[in-house]
């Protein structure tokens, strides 16, 4: 299997544990994480590009 690119491993992960979080009806929580994983993504993938 070939390895996956650092930034969708990030916002795979960012959205597992924030998928937990909503079935804990904690939906501010998630939202700002789901945020955060994003712009993770986001500038793992502007590095991978680099």
């Amino acid at each position: 299997m070939d390895c996956l690119p650092k930034s969708y491993t990030l916002l795979f992960n960012a959205v597992t544990d924030e998928i937990e979080e909503m079935d804990a009806q904690n939906y501010g929580k998630a939202l700002q994480k789901l945020k955060e994983g994003q712009k993770a993504a986001e500038d793992a993938y502007i590095k991978e590009g680099e």
